[in-house]
């Protein structure tokens, strides 16, 4: 079968796999098993077979692309594929030749132009949803190339891995389940959403998040440091409720199918679908233990603040749908997709401003007369008519990445979602929602303006520094994580914004497999010890091997150690960085905060190891109950370790790797001049290589420094770190409290909103309410008077007729005697009484 046939029905069906598992679960979930156990089976076949099928599609497009980037593969029912490269320099600003010439003096260094054809992708329609004239259709389509085969791939098997790893982490809710951190009315338990008080925090001794998952795991394990010794307030009892174990894989699935529907999708409308039911899922994940006060508030924050990058994302399919009359990415049916119209294979696939946003923004000057011909169009777009539109455009698309990926300003909503279940976080951390927003921004990358993209490379600088350096002060286990999956995805942002393409989504998916299993380490450890602090765990590594050491292996993936995945990803980042400051010395700012960022990351990953596994126990009650984690669970974890070290690595005698992959999707062509920036240049991402060994060595020494400062602080014990932050407490204040984000929403944001409504909520009862009460005081006067005209005038009227109309029946009652004689006598009178009368008149008329 031909691959264009092959791969969208093989990823077709791998995408509905967990709709179908959804679906089942839905209708059936209480009753497949016992209390629904058989869900998870159904929710983890799905996935599999959803693994299976992209593993045959991904090795599918090797036997028809190869597995080099350089290589392409020709025949009759293909369209020729090629690695990605600028017909000069992959600039924003075309410089000079001789600035070009003098800088290769300078430099010694000449780099050979790439010249390269479009990358290889299938399109198509699988359905049409509505037609709008004869341009405008809303499809469900698709758009198949590299980056979609090795996002499927990624995303089902770490989805795979998670769903065994959940089967054991989640059987807890297969029974009734006690939630010690919700306080309820005795008599209301199991109604804990109706009416409760979120006393648990206090009365285990953490904060309202530091105790997540308490009991999940246990069986019929010993209930200890829960309410064995705890004095619960009187009339107050611990919530109890039915298990939902069947509910948490009807979520999983419908999680899995919008994040591989969003992957395969052909046209940023079907995009924004599958978005938004990510954003859905995710609601109904982290608030997964409702009951409690914070897992609601946290889902709450994550939809909210996701809904607010999504307004801004819904201007830029508003800036498209009205300027060139399509959503699709790629060319369908013989209509020109984005791609092709920003950028034409006539302009060398270089970026120009589409001519359909020229013509919009020539409007009045078409309405004049003026006709829109070939070389007006060039012309006006010589004029930057339209630039601000595309510019527009770019942005607001971006913006929905800026929510959904957790940048600032938008990236508080993140470490809050470590209130639904770990393998929640584990997924949304790594391979699913967060991920959406990267991969959008690499998706759209060849309609982004230079204007978007050095404020994408900006933002993610920002998001990278500030997620950092409040992780290097959190003490629960999977904040810290969460603070480094923020930091991670400003790293890629960053990447992409100077031009990094293939580092940027290299980085995205090695990330995936270290994050994952970092996330599902940190289960374990909570599934062990039942609590998230890690300032009662320490010496945990005799106790628990497969977790410490895979864990560890995590942390210097994640670091980037040699050898390890991160270490060829972050590499190619910061090579992407220096070759970007060369040319922009005025950004060098960038490149400090790559290279500082990776010191941080160091420091709060080994912090966090040492602080869990290493030296002696701090709670010895926490470590004398600690375990290992069942094989359904440490078993993922080891195979998750081995992704987390190889998938950055180039496979022997085949050149089989993931940057070569990523090279058969690069988008074509430079990027163009901009407007406010004519100056700024971006570099070749092939230069880059250049500056690898540079790159080496200032990732390795940054990442050693951190891991030396945290191995001095925990490991060694030589400084103490009590002493740095009393000496440091301001700056330790402004981290503990993540720099005060959340009081300065709630300033900006929240407090004059809830003053406003108070403002709103006193007119209403002042005003309004009294002026309703006052109209219906007064119709209700006038009710009565109403009433008493009717009950004395109509009813009165009418009631005086009625009884004269009866008397008068009853009078004429008295006439019918019932007597046949005296009937026949009343004719026989009447009959001669009105014989007389007509003789008398007709004699009165003679």
């Amino acid at each position: 079968m031909q691959l264009e046939v092959l791969l969208p029905k093989l990823l077709c069906i791998a995408w509905l796999l967990p709709l179908a598992s959804f679906t089942l679960i839905v209708l059936f979930g209480p009753r497949m098993g016992k209390r629904g156990v058989l869900a998870s089976y159904v929710a983890t076949g799905a996935i599999l077979g959803s693994f299976i099928l992209s593993a045959i599609a991904f090795v599918s497009w090797l036997s028809v692309h190869g597995a080099g980037a350089a290589e392409s593969h020709h025949d009759e029912h293909h369209v020729p594929v090629s690695t990605y490269g600028a017909t000069d320099q992959f600039r924003l600003s075309s410089l000079a030749a001789s600035a070009d010439h003098a800088h290769d003096q300078e430099h010694g260094t000449h780099h050979e132009a790439h010249v390269h054809s479009p990358p290889k992708a299938y399109t198509g329609t699988w359905y049409v949803l509505g037609q709008f004239g004869e341009a405008l259709r809303v499809t469900v389509s698709y758009y198949i190339d590299s980056l979609t085969v090795c996002m499927f791939a990624m995303v089902t098997l770490i989805a795979t891995c998670i769903h065994f790893y959940a089967i054991g982490y989640m059987h807890d809710e297969l029974h009734d389940v006690t939630d010690h951190e919700v306080l309820v009315s005795k008599g209301r338990s199991g109604h804990g959403h109706a009416a409760h008080d979120h006393g648990g925090g206090g009365a285990h001794g953490h904060g309202s998040h530091a105790h997540e998952d308490a009991h999940e795991g246990l069986g019929n394990e010993d209930d200890y440091g829960h309410d064995a010794h705890v004095e619960l307030p009187a009339g107050k009892e611990y919530l109890h409720r039915p298990g939902r174990f069947h509910r948490f894989f009807q979520y999983l699935s419908l999680f899995c199918f919008s994040m591989l529907g969003l992957v395969v999708a052909g046209n940023i409308a079907m995009v924004f679908v599958f978005w938004e039911l990510v954003g859905v899922c995710s609601y109904f994940l982290i608030g997964f233990y409702i009951e409690r006060k914070s897992a609601s508030n946290a889902a709450n924050k994550a939809f909210i603040v996701n809904r607010v990058g999504d307004f801004g994302m819904i201007i830029g399919l508003m800036a498209l749908w009205g300027s060139l009359g399509t959503f699709a990415f790629g060319d369908v049916d013989g209509q020109k997709g984005l791609f092709s119209q920003a950028r034409e294979p006539t302009a060398g696939y270089e970026l120009r401003t589409p001519d359909g946003m020229v013509k919009a923004a020539a409007a009045q000057e078409i309405a004049r007369g003026v006709q829109p011909t070939d070389a007006q169009i060039d012309a006006w777009r010589e004029q930057k008519y339209g630039y601000w539109l595309l510019v527009v455009a770019g942005l607001g698309i971006f913006c929905g990445c800026v929510g959904k990926s957790a940048q600032f300003p938008l990236h508080v909503w993140l470490p809050d979602a470590m209130e639904g279940p770990t393998p929640v976080s584990a997924l949304v951390h790594s391979a699913t929602m967060v991920a959406a927003g990267v991969y959008l921004v690499g998706r759209f990358f060849p309609v982004f303006a230079p204007e978007v993209l050095i404020s994408i490379a900006y933002i993610g600088g920002i998001t990278l520094f500030i997620a950092a350096t409040i992780a290097i002060t959190a003490t629960d286990i999977k904040r810290v994580l969460a603070y480094s999956t923020v930091s991670q995805l400003g790293y890629m942002m960053l990447a992409l914004g100077i031009g990094g393409w293939s580092a940027g989504l290299f980085h995205l998916i090695t990330h995936a497999f270290f994050k994952s299993l970092l996330f599902m380490c940190s289960g374990s450890v909570i599934h062990a010890c039942h609590t998230n602090d890690m300032l009662r765990m320490g010496g945990l590594r005799k106790k628990m091997p497969y977790t410490a050491y895979t864990m560890l292996i995590g942390c210097l993936a994640i670091i980037g150690t040699p050898f390890f995945s991160g270490f060829y990803s972050k590499d190619a980042i910061v090579a992407q960085a220096l070759s970007f400051a060369k040319l922009n010395p005025q950004h060098g700012i960038l490149l400090h905060a790559v290279a500082g960022g990776a010191a941080i990351t160091a420091f709060y990953m080994f912090r966090l190891w040492y602080l869990t596994f290493a030296g002696k126990p701090r709670d010895h009650h926490v470590h004398d109950h600690a375990h290992e984690s069942p094989k359904v669970m440490y078993v993922p974890l080891v195979i998750l370790s081995v992704f987390a070290v190889a998938v950055g690595w180039t496979m022997p005698f085949t050149g089989l790797s993931v940057t070569n992959l990523l090279e058969q999707a690069r988008p074509a062509g430079p990027l163009g001049v901009g407007v406010l920036l004519p100056n700024l240049a971006y570099p070749d991402e092939h230069t880059s290589h250049d500056y690898h060994t540079m790159a080496t060595l200032i990732a390795s020494a940054t990442a050693g420094a951190g891991f030396l400062l945290a191995t001095v602080f925990y490991a060694w014990r030589t400084l103490d770190a009590a002493d740095v932050r009393r000496q440091f407490s301001p700056i330790y204040r402004l981290l503990i409290n993540k720099w005060w984000f959340d009081e300065l929403y709630a300033f900006l944001f929240i407090r004059p909103l809830h003053f406003a409504s108070g403002l709103i909520a006193k007119f209403d009862k002042s005003v309004i309410d009294v002026f309703i009460d006052k109209l219906a005081v007064w119709t209700r006067a006038l009710s009565r008077f109403d009433d008493l005209i009717d009950r004395n005038l109509v009813d009165g009227a009418v009631n005086l007729v009625g009884n004269w109309t009866f008397s008068a029946g009853r009078s004429l009652k008295l006439v019918q005697t019932g007597k046949l004689r005296q009937y026949v006598l009343f004719v026989a009178v009447g009959t001669v009484a009105l014989t007389v009368i007509m003789q008398w008149a007709l004699a009165g008329e003679r």
